[in-house]
């Protein structure tokens, strides 16, 4: 049986939920975006979206929504294309490729908000993805954040909607200059 397509053309209710901690009017990264359901969902906050994904036809959608500007890169196949740039927020969602990991992180302006959600190890048992690569292990983002940023939010849980898979998310945030 296949899944509604209104589920899957909206917004993850994780990112919805931490959203509000995005400076308002900020700009964000929305890593391998696809389609661009949170581009979209973001840009309607008032917020300033970069939209990135290696497809370019799936960006092709997001032309002219205001807030939203796109960009096609291959990720995995070359250097970090945002070096040295900074973002009030990254959000990321059902995409893993580890080396993107820490360059992500360092794109946080201060305050910045990291918000990810992905596939955990054990998914395999429900679906795609299976292959190891694609599936975080047991507090791996707690362990990339860990002492780099101050987490709002973890869960590492079981999910029904949109389809049945094992899922870690985190928001976590960058101190403000001054922070302690």
């Amino acid at each position: 049986m296949s899944e509604p397509h209104s589920i899957l053309e909206a917004p993850s209710p994780w990112v919805c939920r931490f959203a509000p901690h995005i400076r308002a009017g900020g700009s964000v990264l929305d890593v391998a975006c696809g389609n661009g359901r949170h581009a979209r969902y973001l840009a309607a906050r008032g917020l300033q979206v970069l939209a990135v994904d290696i497809d370019h036809s799936a960006l092709t959608g997001l032309a002219g929504i205001d807030g939203i500007q796109t960009r096609t890169a291959d990720l995995e196949g070359g250097p970090w294309p945002f070096a040295g740039s900074h973002f009030d927020a990254v959000v990321v969602t059902r995409y893993l490729h580890r080396p993107l990991l820490e360059p992500m992180v360092a794109a946080l302006a201060p305050g910045g908000v990291l918000i990810y959600e992905t596939f955990a190890a054990g998914n395999e048992r429900y679906g795609r993805p299976r292959n190891p690569e694609f599936l975080l292990q047991p507090a791996e983002l707690l362990d990339l954040v860990r002492g780099r940023l101050r987490v709002v939010a973890y869960e590492d849980l079981y999910v029904d909607i949109p389809k049945p898979a094992l899922m870690q998310r985190i928001c976590a945030i960058q101190a403000q200059c001054g922070d302690a």
